[in-house]
């Protein structure tokens, strides 16, 4: 996925991984279990993904929108927390996929 994203630009990227990790951050500040690893990020990046096809509504990036909800669709539940097992942090999952959904919406811009 960060190859996808990357292939984009280096800017979506960047922004992508900032939003990250301020959401990230702000959670682990305010919510009383901090979480920890890498799957923030990839919700993150699978955030971005799923929603910069409609932003832009060009037909490349609505079928990448697409083939990324067909191939990933099955991680989705575990965004909610009675949908994960015990020791998983839904909120690192959470936060994560909403600093890319930040992220995509950030840098859109109206054509």
């Amino acid at each position: 996925m960060s190859w996808l994203i990357l292939s984009k630009g280096l800017r979506d990227y960047i922004s992508v991984r900032a939003c990250v990790f301020f959401v990230g951050l702000f959670q682990s500040l305010f919510w009383a279990t901090p979480a920890h690893g890498m799957s923030g990020v990839i919700f993150g990046h699978l955030g971005y993904l799923l929603i910069i096809g409609f932003l832009e509504k060009r037909f490349l990036a609505v079928i990448l929108t697409i083939i990324c909800f067909a191939v990933y669709s099955h991680f989705l539940p575990s965004l909610l927390p009675w949908n994960v097992p015990q020791g998983i942090s839904w909120i690192g999952h959470f936060s994560g996929f909403i600093g890319g959904l930040l992220g995509a919406l950030g840098i859109y811009k109206e054509p």
